[in-house]
This record gives structure tokens, sequence and C-alpha cells, in this order.
């Protein structure tokens, strides 16, 4: 009896003379999708981790000072600290703040909560403090004004960010510079808002020898500028509740 050739062998295996089984076309195109599908989870989980730790790091409270040792002087919200030098209601100068945009912080009709942290400025002239002026930041007008991110609600020194974005628009921090700016008044190594003299700088209870304007507004930082002499410890506060 005659032997199966090779190709009949093989319809055998087959289950007869079926043909061979033929490959999806669709399947690169699924594991196309596949891959694109993963590929697009790990940049948003990646994305979602950037953006978390800029956050964190925006909210991150400093180490404490040399100071930090001593029993800090409490803050209150709505209370004044130090001598009033400014008269107006609403400092911010004609040079400053007045609806428009500054340093790239808009002037809005609230406030706003993707950024909301707080640091403390006090300023002292020939060893005597003097009020950092409440309501900086605030644009009054017949529409209703607006609000600035970085402004002041009191007298405390309490400066508050509160903010569309967690860094402004340029990129960086959010820094003193900024806050003067808006006030209107200058922040040099020589003067401090029209107070002439010598400047010695502290933040967070540490000699600062670098540009003023630079110092960032960080959560809980805590910045103290001295014109003139004496030059006095820097004090050490504490923040209100919740703040």
């Amino acid at each position: 009896m005659p032997q199966p050739s090779r190709a009949e062998r093989r319809r055998q295996q087959r289950g007869g003379a079926a043909p061979p089984p033929r490959r999806d076309p669709m399947r690169p195109i699924y594991i196309g999708i596949g891959i694109a599908i993963v590929a697009l989870i790990l940049v948003f989980t990646g994305f979602n981790a950037w953006q978390n730790h800029r956050t964190q790091m925006a909210n991150a409270t400093p180490s404490p000072g040399p100071n930090a040792g001593m029993k800090p002087a409490q803050l209150a919200n709505g209370e004044a600290l130090g001598t009033k030098f400014i008269k107006l209601k609403y400092p911010d100068t004609p040079q400053g703040g007045r609806g428009q945009t500054v340093d790239g912080i808009g002037c809005g009709p609230m406030e706003y909560a993707t950024l909301h942290v707080h640091t403390h400025l006090a300023i002292f002239y020939n060893g005597k403090q003097m009020q950092v002026p409440q309501f900086i930041g605030f644009a009054p007008g017949l529409t209703g004004g607006c609000l600035y991110w970085i402004h002041t609600h009191d007298a405390s020194g309490i400066i508050h960010i509160e903010a569309p974005d967690i860094s402004p628009p340029q990129g960086g921090p959010y820094t003193l510079g900024m806050l003067f700016d808006i006030w209107g008044e200058p922040l040099t190594r020589t003067g401090v808002a029209g107070l002439n003299g010598q400047v010695t700088a502290y933040v967070n209870g540490t000699p600062y020898d670098g540009d003023l304007r630079a110092i960032p507004l960080g959560a809980h930082q805590q910045i103290v500028l001295e014109v003139g002499a004496p030059v006095v410890p820097p004090p050490y506060y504490a923040f209100p509740a919740g703040v």
C-alpha cells in the first residue's frame, strides 16, 4: 500500500483538507493600541507624581531656624504688629498694583485655592518694628475691584498667597519681590518701602545674604528685614491655628 505523501500527511494532521488557520490581520493594530494605552497610563501617572511633588514642595513648612528653641510670639489674625508708617487704607502706590498684572501675578475677583499658603514678614527700622500694612494687593474699584494672588488682610505681617497655580506663569516660586512690586514700594539692600538704611535680612532666623527680591514666599516662611541699626535678634512667630 503506497504511503501518503507529505502534503497528505499534513492535511490529515490538520483534520482533513481544511486550510491552515489565518492570522488575524487586526492583531498588530490591537497590539499597537494596547501599547499606546499603557504608555498613556505611564505618562499620566508620572505627571500626577510630578504635580504632587510640586504641591508638597510648595506647601512644605521650612526647617526651624536657630531661634526656634525660644518661645514663639503668637500671631493672631486681625492684629497689628509694630508702628504704623503707611497712612493710607489701601497702601498700593501708583507704581504698584492697580488691577493690572504685576510680575505675572494677576488680580482676580476671588481668592484661589490651588496654592494657599502663608508667609510672615517683619520689618524693623533702627531696631523698632514697623507695620506691614493691611490690604496690600487689594485693588478696589467701581465694579467691585480685585485681589492679587499675593496680599495681606491685616497688619499682622501675615502674607497670603492664594493662587490658581502652585507656580507663577514664568515658573519658579512666588517671591518677596513680587509682593513689593504689587505694593509698589522699593526693596533693596539700602532701603525697604521708603525706610532708608543698610538692610540686614533673616529667613527662618538665619542670616540671608542673597537677593532680597528672590526670597521665596513658602508655607510658614519667616522673613525679617532690619533697616539701619541697632540690629535686634529676629523674632520667631507661631502662626494662628489653621493658617
